[in-house]
């Protein structure tokens, strides 16, 4: 089975975005607001955008179940409230479960959090737990960076956290540590905001000793780890210097990095670098780099083809990476397998 861990509803309905419009209006001008029920969006609507996107490309390329969350640059954690943030995650993720019984074969959803700057992150908990517990999600996207890319919030080791990392402990579900859009014009959004995040977070894990306290808990570090696996020797050598353990027992067994990685050479430096235990299939298509690589003739995200062209990953090792990885890091996600007989 090949398993994608990173997907997005990049493809909602039009009618999604024009509501978020009116929300954020909304909040300058109250008589803007628009009510959740203002919101009509059918099954039709949900098989159409994905039958004729995700799916479609997913059959061709070769891929058969992914994990699917909202869209992760509407997330948008700066916009409004706390209250703001809930609605719209609780919409959104709604959405996603929803894509998952349309299509139980090919979608498993992962919820977005109703994080906002400068807000406790217990008030995310009610959302997590429905999400959970009612729509089946096996993972959550945690946004370490809530402000857009000010860097407002304690790092990830710090105990303001705690309460996000017991329930996913509780739950024994890992977080994919994704930021959403940058509202700072320094950092571009999917290009520099992105990598810069998945490389802060690892660095930030690395200085603290966060496993210590939960020994149990998962963090998958997105698009090839951000710049960590490419400068792995300089972050052996901080560990080294900040007396940490090796890096394989500080933080690879709870850290592990995905394949948006939109290049042969990209995916070989990963693959050789980073044990292929830590390593998870994902494409995170139709998302951040939607064209074709004018070097090869294919889509830059059908990272599928990297893997498969791979000359030192062992037929063995492929497998790991495309599923037995993945049912290792979510335990929910190979439960819900299993009961399926696969």
């Amino acid at each position: 089975m090949i398993i994608d861990i990173h997907g997005h509803y990049t493809t909602a309905p039009k009618a999604l975005e024009a509501w978020r419009n009116q929300q954020i209006a909304g909040i300058k001008d109250p008589s803007a607001k628009p009510r959740v029920a203002d919101l009509k969006i059918s099954d039709d609507e949900l098989r159409e955008t994905i039958e004729s996107n995700q799916l479609r490309l997913m059959k061709q390329r070769g891929s058969d179940l992914t994990l699917f969350s909202p869209r992760a640059s509407f997330m948008a954690h700066h916009i409004g409230d706390f209250e703001v943030s809930a609605t719209w995650a609780a919409i959104c993720n709604e959405l996603c479960y929803r894509v998952s019984q349309l299509f139980p074969d090919h979608f498993i959803p992962a919820a977005m959090l109703p994080q906002s700057p400068g807000v406790a992150p217990e008030t995310c908990i009610p959302e997590l737990v429905k999400c959970v517990e009612q729509y089946g999600n096996v993972a959550i996207n945690l946004n370490p960076d809530p402000s857009g890319g000010h860097w407002t919030s304690p790092p990830l080791t710090d105990r303001h956290w705690y309460p996000i990392y017991e329930k996913m402990v509780e739950y024994d579900i890992p977080a994919m540590v994704h930021v959403s859009t940058s509202c700072n014009a320094c950092f571009h959004t999917t290009g520099a905001h992105y990598i810069n995040a998945d490389t802060t977070a690892f660095m930030q894990l690395l200085q603290g000793d966060l496993f210590k306290d939960f020994p149990e808990l998962k963090f998958v570090i997105p698009h090839g780890g951000g710049a960590a696996p490419y400068h792995w020797g300089r972050y052996r050598g901080l560990a080294q210097e900040l007396k940490k353990p090796l890096l394989s027992e500080h933080l690879l067994n709870n850290v592990f990095f995905d394949t948006c990685v939109y290049h042969q050479p990209g995916i070989d430096v990963l693959t050789k670098v980073i044990p292929v235990k830590n390593i998870l299939f994902a494409s995170e298509m139709i998302g951040a780099v939607r064209g074709i690589d004018p070097e090869t003739g294919f889509n830059y995200d059908d990272t599928k083809r990297y893997i498969e062209a791979s000359t030192q990953l062992t037929a063995d090792e492929k497998h790991a990476i495309y599923e037995g990885n993945a049912r290792r890091v979510y335990p929910r996600l190979d439960a819900q397998l299993k009961a399926k007989g696969l």
